[in-house]
């Protein structure tokens, strides 16, 4: 065997580990569903998309001689991703097990059927086979590769990586590695250029995450601020919003207002006959008491 083979081999052994447990790290989670019996709202695309990955990847080694690494993998691939579907078309609610399981036909069946029968109908010989069936590959495993460009949207924005566990990141970023290897050793594109993809958005992960591990999330700065805000306009607190010097002025403005009004009414009163000026200085008393007590609430 040759230096070129064995370092090959060594590659794909290594790539086969590093998926391996990338395969299974969304066992806690089904292991969650299972104890709950719900799916708890998360979505079934990216197992979908996983599966009709692995497929077209055990397709393209079958068709392509000596890539018993790619089968081996690629075999486990469909296993327990369709063992990850099962159970989640068993606890999921009826309307999105439908939507699903239509998904699983079309993509998984039609789609895949389709592929497989234009591999050799369109290429009659072998070479040609490999280079349809390749390229079909690089794209859509770069469309996979990309998936965590939402992930990256939102650490960004919210500087937080609450959703981008460092192992599996890492671990992703291995996997990208070794296969990169691999398909450079072997001079295959079509196994080197999607694992180039997924060799940059992995170190661009690994890089996000170095930089915001210890920042504190934006919406934890925010939110009190804003939420302040509406607070004090929903229940009229004025005062943390007008400022002091024009708070002040309403307060003059309106004790002039209603000192006047009293004033205007005592003379009309003072008119009146001397035995209602017992009566009228009463209601003076209580006026101004009024006033005061007015000017202290506004």
């Amino acid at each position: 065997m040759s230096q070129h083979s064995h370092l090959s081999f060594a590659f794909g052994v290594l790539g086969n580990i590093s998926s391996f447990v990338c395969f299974l790290a969304p066992l806690p989670t089904f292991y969650r569903v299972c104890k709950k019996k719900s799916t708890e709202g998360f979505q079934s695309i990216p197992y979908v998309a996983a599966l009709f990955s692995a497929m077209l990847w055990l397709f393209y080694a079958y068709i392509k001689t000596g890539e018993t690494l790619l089968i081996t993998i690629n075999a486990f691939g469909c296993v327990i991703e369709t063992i990850y579907l099962a159970i989640y078309v068993t606890y999921c609610p009826k309307k999105i097990r439908m939507s699903t399981l239509r998904m699983i036909v079309l993509m998984n069946f039609v789609g895949f059927g389709t592929i497989v029968v234009l591999t050799y109908v369109l290429a009659k010989e072998e070479e040609g086979r490999i280079k349809l069936l390749g390229w079909i590959c690089v794209v859509f495993a770069t469309s996979v590769f990309a998936a965590p460009l939402s992930i990256i949207r939102v650490v960004i924005r919210t500087k937080s990586v609450e959703f981008l566990p460092f192992p599996l990141s890492l671990l992703l970023l291995i996997s990208a590695v070794m296969w990169l290897l691999y398909g450079l050793s072997l001079r295959d594109i079509y196994v080197t250029l999607p694992n180039v993809v997924g060799l940059t958005f992995g170190i661009v992960q690994i890089t996000l995450y170095a930089i915001y591990r210890n920042s504190k999330p934006v919406n934890d700065e925010k939110l009190p601020e804003h939420k302040g805000d509406v607070t004090n306009i929903t229940n009229n607190e004025i005062e943390t919003v007008v400022p002091a010097s024009d708070e002040k002025k309403i307060e003059v403005s309106v004790d002039i207002e209603i000192v006047d009004k009293k004033e205007e009414q005592k003379d009309e009163q003072d008119e009146e006959k001397k035995p209602k000026e017992q009566v009228t200085e009463v209601k003076n008393e209580k006026d101004n008491i009024d006033v005061n007590k007015s000017g202290c609430e506004v």
